[in-house]
């Protein structure tokens, strides 16, 4: 038997949540859905192992790319545990978007937790989340999940969202580098999707780009930015929705 974490965190909130979820794991296994040019094809389950799918919800929705790559592993049967981490807006369709990929690739999905993160973009709303009371809280799901697993109760849980899925917004934050940036290269390197060019490092390519916010996270010069402007009229449409701190869910 093999314990798995899946996980596309380019900022590290999603990871964050994976981590607290699967702490009291054995000897956890990583596989970095987020890594550039990450591809799962290699990755075999069998149907005695357990792996852990953790992903962003981005405006309500699993990062395309992230499904992309994960319907390239092979499940086989294996026991399966669903993490969607959203920036204390909403998570709506992501979670019956991973379910139903996660079952594409022969998982058995067995519980689910919807978890808040510090939003990668305006960094007010859920800022310094997962804390340590999210994380108690979350190991404590983990518990309830070992119990599950441990019974051999593989019954599937009711997870919330809509099928049809909600239509993908368009991707308008699009990261540029300033004055600042001494075209280092670590922003092209390390971008999930390869968005930005090498010889061109101050841009990236818009029908790319997914506004992860890898590049400006992990900038060592704090050189990429998104529109200040558009930041602050999206913070203002989702103030009302993000003002209430939302709870951790689990679904067993």
């Amino acid at each position: 038997m093999k314990y798995v974490q899946i996980i596309f965190s380019p900022t590290g909130g999603t990871e964050k949540v994976s981590k607290a979820v699967a702490k009291n794991w054995p000897s956890v296994e990583t596989v970095d859905l987020s890594a550039p040019g990450g591809d799962g094809s290699q990755i075999v389950f069998g149907p005695e192992d357990v792996a852990l799918i953790a992903m962003p919800s981005f405006g309500g929705l699993a990062p395309q790319i992230a499904l992309e790559r994960l319907g390239k592993i092979k499940g086989n049967g294996a026991k399966c545990v669903l993490a969607a981490v959203y920036g204390n807006r909403a998570y709506e369709d992501t979670l019956v978007q991973m379910e139903d990929a996660a079952e594409r690739c022969g998982f058995q999905v067995i519980a689910a937790v919807s978890a808040v993160a510090e939003h990668s973009i305006m960094h007010q709303y859920a800022a310094g989340r997962p804390n340590r009371a999210d994380c108690e809280q979350l190991a404590g799901f983990a518990d309830q999940i070992n119990r599950k697993l441990q019974s051999g109760d593989l019954t599937k849980p009711a997870i919330p969202g809509n099928r049809p899925y909600k239509k993908a917004g368009a991707v308008g934050l699009v990261p540029k580098a300033g004055s600042a940036c001494t075209e280092c290269g670590l922003c092209a390197k390390q971008c999930p999707v390869q968005a930005i060019d090498r010889q061109a490092l101050k841009t990236a390519d818009g029908k790319k780009c997914i506004s992860c916010m890898r590049c400006v996270s992990n900038c060592p010069q704090k050189a990429r930015k998104v529109n200040g402007v558009m930041v602050s009229a999206a913070a203002l449409a989702i103030k009302k929705a993000c003002s209430v701190p939302k709870q951790n869910e689990l679904f067993l």
